[in-house]
């Protein structure tokens, strides 16, 4: 069984996004997790909930504890708060598969 959820962001500072990306993923891999697409979105035609998106990823887990477990780790916080929190403006769950 997985949980994977596509997650769409509006991404303001590219680099500092990077910084959060190589940060987290150590985290991310314990939980057993990991991104199976990545994309950047140039022009958004329908966004969702009114918030601009141009980054697109499905993230994925082993199952649904792994995940709340991983976004409520307290080194995560960590790197959400100094790289996430400052280089994303908004975030939207697009989808949730779990399977």
């Amino acid at each position: 069984m997985s949980y994977e959820m596509l997650v769409g962001l509006h991404v303001t500072n590219d680099e500092m996004y990077q910084e959060y990306r190589a940060a987290m993923k150590p985290i991310l891999i314990q939980y057993d997790g990991g991104f199976k697409c990545d994309f950047k979105v140039s022009e958004t035609l329908l966004p969702s909930e009114n918030k601009d998106i141009n980054r697109v990823f499905t993230i994925y887990f082993k199952d649904e504890e792994a995940m709340e477990n991983f976004f409520s780790h307290p080194d995560y916080l960590k790197v959400k708060e100094k790289y996430f929190s400052n280089s994303v403006s908004s975030a939207v769950i697009l989808s949730v598969n779990n399977h």
